[in-house]
């Protein structure tokens, strides 16, 4: 009692303590949700004030993957879906100050433009009927989440108004730009300056100081040279966060004794060999390669890809056609190493085959095969004795394969009387393929493929080739449970190495590849391993620091172990990184000063006599094109000159490679035009083709956007 009394007595502390542990609980998730600017993880990003929330994002996202299929990896996805969204909001925000928008008459205007050849939108005399439309949508808003079908295709009361929405945000983007467009011309001065660009030239003589002609041992260039010349530039070196990492790849890739055992199991496949049989408690005699009865069994049985009934080309053979070629009927070939197999090859036969076939068919499907029409109702069964019938038909009478077309469902080929010319290694369906190459001249079947029956009549053949028809057993080049094992325990060494030691040192001790790579928040990619995302998630993980390193399995690899070297933040380079680019320009730079700071003389010939220089001619040079003759590509140079009076001698230039004084000693006019109308019709036309882009990179840049998809969802 006097414990249970205590109890009582201290309740309220406890039940204070209880509740001020639960409070820090959620407080601190709170704080673990935050980002460092305020942001909740709920939030993908903040564009004009406007968030993006992850629940709607996600499910976009999810979306987007039915539609795209496996074609594009999880971060590729997740970027058009953002981008998407990016586009949405800021044009939004263009149309709303613009007091733009899609009324109802506009919107059923898009929806006719959009659905007027649909029969069901359609009354009796096939004219769009905008009240069929009504009813079509307001049965789909009164059965929905229920489809309902359309045309081919079967459509949602969600699907439709996501697809109305579409329209009018396309419409309402048209609209924009074409008001944007409509602002956008060229002047006529603007077409002279054009035309004269072209047809107008001078003719010069000049003198190159190149900033060769002072030795780069002469510059110093300090630290603060180097700041100075950053911050006057720093467009040019503003960088975005990186990480810089090394990584080492650890491949689980087959050994020589894993190859040698899988050319060993090859070669004893030709022998017979003595089983157990647990069934019926005797030995039993599995025949081999040498005496195997049934060879398209044994071959299915034995190897990783299937017996292919076919004769092959010895383009097809890849490195191995030559032995394959000098091989005798019933001899073998290999074991041989071909696209990531070993393969044991038995010659079979060797034949004369044409590489191009003239044939002519008749297709008849069945509901469910390849490409066949929604009103194909035909059994299996049932399109077979059709096939049959008609290859009846077109055996007596070879005159009434034409006539018979019209039961066909290849409808390209029926405009060409059903005739089909192709070669060996166009794609076709492989029954069709090698019944045409494989059977004679004049030959007539029913053929069977994914597509339905064919009726193949073979009308002519041409290049015959000798061709081989072989079986082939092939394994794939794996590596065996032991060389899995010995990677595996050589990354682990490795990783305990690396703790106490030099990640390079150690890697070269170990003949690994040390490869570096930098990467942005938001990338995927490494060069060579393909998507990684989880490597670029830890490295820019807060608690990831200069030297920590992490090994990380890849499919169809093995492992990387990966370690960070450099933290890069977003802003100016970094000094070290900077120091020798920006060296080689403040040296162009001192170079510069110096040359014209020594340059005297009132001519070109003085000039050029001071500074053991030769004068040198260019001539023709126009602002369309800036190579100057002898020098290069120097387009300050050629603006300069083209700028000159004839006669008139330039200040010194700076150029690319030097220092140049010119002089104009012709200027060759040319005869302006009556009429600029087609050249100001072509720089119109070529502004407004490039509305679009540059009006929505504008838009973007000067958008405040608050990026926290690294955060959130990746």
């Amino acid at each position: 009692m006097a414990v249970l009394n205590k109890i009582r007595q201290r309740s309220l502390v406890l039940i204070l303590v209880i509740a001020l542990a639960l409070f820090a609980f959620v407080i601190g998730d709170v704080f673990r949700n935050l980002d460092g600017n305020g942001a909740t993880g709920d939030v993908v990003a903040t564009v004009n004030g406007q968030d993006i929330k992850r629940e709607p994002f996600m499910l976009a996202v999810q979306n987007q993957q039915q539609r795209v299929g496996p074609n594009a990896s999880d971060t590729q996805i997740k970027n058009q879906v953002y981008n998407q969204e990016l586009e949405r909001i800021i044009m939004s925000t263009e149309y709303d100050k613009l007091g733009l928008s899609v009324e109802q008459d506009k919107m059923r205007e898009l929806l006719k433009n959009n659905f007027n050849s649909y029969p069901e939108f359609q009354n009796q005399d096939s004219i769009f009927d905008v009240n069929r439309m009504n009813a079509f949508i307001a049965n789909l808003k009164d059965i929905a989440p229920q489809p309902a079908p359309l045309s081919t295709f079967s459509i949602n009361y969600a699907q439709w108004t996501n697809n109305e929405q579409a329209l009018a945000s396309n419409a309402l983007r048209q609209q924009y730009y074409n008001l944007i467009k409509a602002g956008v011309n060229s002047t006529l001065a603007e077409a002279e300056r054009e035309y004269l660009k072209d047809a107008e030239s001078v003719d010069v003589k000049y003198v190159q100081i190149p900033f060769s002609s002072i030795p780069d041992s002469t510059i110093t260039v300090s630290e603060s040279d180097i700041k100075a010349y950053m911050k006057k530039n720093k467009k040019a070196y503003t960088v975005d966060q990186t990480r810089e990492v090394l990584f080492v790849e650890f491949r689980e890739d087959a050994s020589t004794e894993d190859e040698d055992a899988l050319k060993a199991e090859l070669l004893a496949l030709r022998s017979d060999k003595v089983e157990y049989n647990e069934v019926s408690k005797s030995t039993d005699t599995v025949l081999g390669f040498d005496n195997a009865k049934n060879i398209e069994t044994f071959v299915n049985s034995n190897s990783d890809l299937k017996y292919v009934e076919a004769y092959s080309r010895l383009s097809q053979l890849g490195d191995a056609k030559d032995g394959l070629a000098e091989t005798e009927v019933g001899g073998y070939f290999g074991p041989y190493k071909d696209n990531g197999y070993y393969k044991y090859s038995k010659v079979l036969d060797k034949a004369v085959k044409p590489d191009s076939v003239k044939v002519r068919h008749i297709l008849i499907p069945y509901a469910g095969a390849t490409s066949a029409a929604a009103d194909v109702t035909k059994t299996t069964e049932e399109a077979k004795k059709t096939a049959d019938s008609i290859l009846g038909v077109v055996k007596n009478n070879r005159s009434k394969f034409v006539d018979l077309l019209d039961l066909s469902s290849d409808k390209v080929s029926n405009e060409k009387e059903g005739v089909i010319e192709f070669t060996y290694n166009q794609g076709f369906a492989p029954e069709f393929k090698s019944y045409s190459f494989d059977n004679s001249k004049g030959d007539i079947d029913v053929v069977e493929t994914s597509f339905g029956y064919h009726i193949i009549e073979i009308l002519d053949q041409s290049g015959f080739n000798e061709t081989l028809k072989l079986a082939t057993v092939a394994r794939k080049i794996e590596p065996s449970e032991k060389t899995i094992d010995d990677v595996f325990n050589a990354k682990q060494k490795f990783e305990i190495a690396v703790e106490s030691g030099d990640f390079t040192a150690l890697a070269e001790e170990r003949n690994l590849a040390v490869k570096p790579v930098t990467f942005k928040e938001l990338d995927e990619n490494i060069p060579g391993v393909g998507s990684q995302r989880q490597v670029v998630r830890w490295a820019f993980n807060d608690d990831t620091e200069v030297g920590d390193y992490k090994s990380f399995p890849v499919a169809g690899l093995g492992f990387i172990v990966v370690q960070l070297v450099d933290i890069n933040e977003e802003g100016l380079m970094d000094m070290e990184n900077a120091k020798v680019p920006v060296s080689i320009a403040v040296r162009k730079e001192k170079k510069a000063e110096m040359i014209k700071n020594k340059i005297s003389g009132s001519t070109l010939a003085d000039i050029a006599s001071n500074q053991g220089q030769t004068v040198k001619t260019a001539n023709g040079v126009k602002t369309a094109n800036t190579t100057l003759t002898g020098a290069g590509a120097e387009p300050k140079v050629v603006g300069a000159a083209v700028g000159l009076q004839q006669g008139q001698v330039s200040k010194p230039i700076v150029g690319n490679s030097g220092v140049y004084v010119i002089e104009v000693t012709k200027r060759n006019e040319a005869t302006k035009l009556e009429n600029y109308a087609a050249i100001l019709a072509r720089l119109n036309n070529a502004r407004k083709n490039t509305v679009q882009s540059k009006v929505y990179t504008a838009l973007q840049e000067s958008a405040e956007i608050e990026d926290n998809r690294a955060k959130t969802v990746y």
